[in-house]
């Protein structure tokens, strides 16, 4: 495989899990953009924003997608955002297939509702910011290659849509 597999989609959508899985059966390398930012800066995610906003994560990130776009046959996980510069999905396409994982806002609110790093959730209403997000954000994940449900508990469903695909 010369291509690269690109999983996007809104936190809490499987991912990492999917990323992991797939990086074992293709016995190919995975890399969480996320992970990437974090050991560059030496802090969370959640502290980057806080301490550098996140006009500077989306450079760093933007960075990070175009020095590892051009590898090959590698599992590119993507932190939820990455679609908000046009650049990035542009990048990841030249030398990948996206795929767009798809779940609703319920099931990602199910998913992380318990996981306190993420900022999302320390809102008042944390569901009615993820539909938000997730609306806002819906035309750019579209753009992917193609849509995986991701709605289920179990990840098999959508590593084998995968697999079918590429």
């Amino acid at each position: 495989m010369n291509k690269n597999i690109v999983l996007i989609g809104f936190m809490g959508s499987g991912k990492s899990k999917i990323a992991r899985e797939l990086g074992k059966r293709l016995k190919s390398e995975v890399i969480t953009t996320d992970d990437l930012a974090q050991v560059k800066e030496g802090q969370s995610i959640h502290d980057i924003f806080k301490s550098k906003g996140e006009a500077y994560f989306r450079d760093l990130e933007q960075g990070i997608i175009k020095d590892i776009s051009s590898r090959q046959g590698i599992v590119i996980d993507c932190g939820g955002g990455v679609v908000l510069r046009k650049e990035n999905l542009q990048q990841l396409k030249t030398n990948g297939i996206v795929f767009y994982l798809q779940a609703t806002p319920e099931v990602i609110y199910e998913r992380i509702k318990h996981e306190t790093h993420r900022p999302l959730l320390k809102v008042p209403d944390p569901l009615g910011c993820i539909k938000e997000l997730l609306e806002q954000r819906l035309p750019l994940y579209n753009q992917a290659d193609f849509t995986i449900d991701a709605n289920d508990a179990s990840i098999e469903g959508p590593v084998v849509e995968i697999l079918k695909k590429i």
